[in-house]
């Protein structure tokens, strides 16, 4: 495995691969890496011939008052994490390399937004799309793979590959999960021992709502309802719980079509994610 720090160094590796004709798959993250990430790295070195992953805390995607100092940070464990896990580059590059200046280009985004984690986090996913167009455009991948436990994040993802015509190949990995049910995430460890006792009821409140909806409850605002009751028990705050048409992410008040049921729980030092897609059609 090789550790990159330079952009101009990650796509001359890059390109010796592109002439060889070998595919590359790309995983980015934000580092302290866990279980989930190496699904993701999992897929990737299954499928691709070479394997990408980027550690990069994107200050763009915190806002004010928001975890970018809390955010876990361990290179030296993600380095062992990548190699365990057959990473061929590991690119890490400094914030200065990333943004070297003040950005005079902002990409903005007005589509499967303003919903989840974009009304109360606002440029939260201008800061995504605006790193993740950054390391597309360095690292030139075949397939980029990402957990659904962000499941904004990938709708969102998926809408600019789209839109931009990135010649990218979207993988969409399940959720990994403890053995309680609870998303493995970087911000778990910020849990302290009694909320780490309750927030497993966070997926066993979607998963009520899943089969609620796969039974026939097609109200939205009942749905909502029941979730909020049980998730209640969890402890924290509850940011936001809403069901929405998936991928657009549009309201939805009779349940006729594939649905995300997503929550947000915020705690003293955490602030977690969980949702759940449900197809009624399947």
């Amino acid at each position: 495995m090789e550790i990159i720090n330079s952009i101009t160094q990650m796509r001359e590796k890059v390109k010796h691969h592109q002439i060889l004709g070998q595919t590359v798959g790309f995983v980015p993250t934000m580092g302290y890496l866990h279980e989930g990430h190496a699904s993701l790295l999992a897929a990737a070195k299954k499928e691709a011939d070479i394997v990408v992953l980027s550690v990069f805390v994107n200050p763009l995607q915190f806002g004010e008052n928001e975890d970018l100092d809390n955010y876990p940070r361990d290179e030296k464990r993600d380095q062992t994490i990548a190699q365990k896990n057959g990473v061929d580059y590991l690119f890490m590059p400094a914030i200065d390399r990333m943004y070297p200046t003040e950005m005079g280009i902002h990409l903005s985004i007005n589509q499967r937004v303003g919903v989840l984690c974009d009304r109360t986090r606002p440029g939260h996913f201008q800061g995504v799309i605006t790193v993740l167009t950054k390391l597309f455009n360095i690292v030139e991948p075949t397939f980029t793979y990402f957990g659904m436990k962000d499941a904004q994040q990938v709708a969102v993802v998926d809408l600019l590959i789209q839109q931009l015509n990135f010649n990218i190949q979207l993988r969409m990995i399940p959720t990994v999960r403890e053995a309680d049910g609870l998303a493995k995430s970087s911000r778990n460890v910020n849990l302290s021992e009694a909320e780490r006792k309750q927030a497993p009821l966070i997926y066993q409140s979607l998963k009520h709502a899943e089969t609620a909806i796969i039974n026939g409850e097609a109200d939205a605002e009942k749905v909502t309802a029941a979730v909020a009751t049980k998730i209640k028990a969890a402890g924290g705050t509850i940011d936001y719980i809403e069901v929405l048409t998936y991928p657009e992410l549009l309201p939805i008040t009779t349940i006729n079509q594939t649905v995300i049921v997503a929550v947000a729980i915020k705690y003293q030092r955490a602030r977690l994610i969980d949702n759940v897609i449900v197809n009624i059609v399947n």
